[in-house]
This record gives C-alpha cells, structure tokens and sequence, in this order.
C-alpha cells in the first residue's frame, strides 16, 4: 500500500508542479521581451508552446506510468494539457497587466500535440544511448 501512494506521488507530483509553475506564470506581468511586436509574439507563444508540450509530457509519463496504454495516454495528456491551457487563460481574465485569448488555448493544443507525437512515435527511431535516457525518466 506505502509504495503504491509513493509510486502516484511520483508520477503526479511533477505534473502538479509544473501546474503550479504555469499559474505562477501567469499570475505577474509578462516582460516585453522586444519592442519589436513580431519578435515578441514570438518569443511569448515559443513559452505557450513549450509550457505547455512539456504539461502534456509530464501527464503522459504519469498515465504510463498507471499503465494506461500508449494511445490512450497519448490523447489524454493532450487533453489534459489543452484543458488547463483554458482554464489558465480563465484564470488571466482576472490578472491585472494579462488578458486571456482563445488563441493562446489554440498555441496550448498545438505545443501539446507537437510535444506528444514526438515523444510518441521518436523514441523507437532514437539510438539506444538516447532511447534507454528516455527509458530511465519513464517516458516510454
């Protein structure tokens, strides 16, 4: 029983941590990264992306991880991240200094997906130096 609660407190705990490092995010001001308006949108959805194809990641680790199946583990971590991409755009609608978009929601999904198919079909095509790291963070 202990090492079933430590092996979920392993699997979940880097989700909820990189959750709360993305509320964090969004709860100051974002800096301008260039006065330059392309280059700064840029930069800002680079972060979207990401933020939130590593969230996806995490999940997919800790669904594996409760043996769910690749696929399935696959579209749920791309929903999970997807769904708190807008609950965190929800939550910037009352942030002084940000605004929420439905196009960042969009971005979320997108980093999400690129993310997940990468991670879900790469690591076979890696060389076993690469496959067997990604291996050791329970990824695969």
């Amino acid at each position: 029983m202990h090492t079933k609660i430590i092996k979920q407190i392993y699997a979940w705990l880097p989700v909820i941590l990189w959750a709360a490092l993305i509320f964090h995010f969004s709860s100051g001001t974002i800096p301008i990264a260039s006065t330059v308006y392309w280059k700064d949108f840029a930069v800002k959805k680079t972060g979207h992306v990401l933020l939130f194809g590593a969230m996806a990641i995490l999940v997919y680790r800790a669904l594996r991880m409760n043996k769910v199946g690749k696929k399935k583990a696959a579209i749920w971590a791309v929903i999970l991240a997807t769904f708190y991409g807008g609950t965190d755009e929800f939550h910037q609608m009352f942030t002084q200094g940000r605004e929420a978009r439905v196009r960042d929601v969009f971005i979320d999904c997108g980093g999400a997906t690129l993310v997940t198919l990468a991670v879900y079909y790469l690591p076979p095509k890696l060389s076993k130096k690469l496959y067997k790291l990604v291996e050791r963070f329970d990824i695969v």
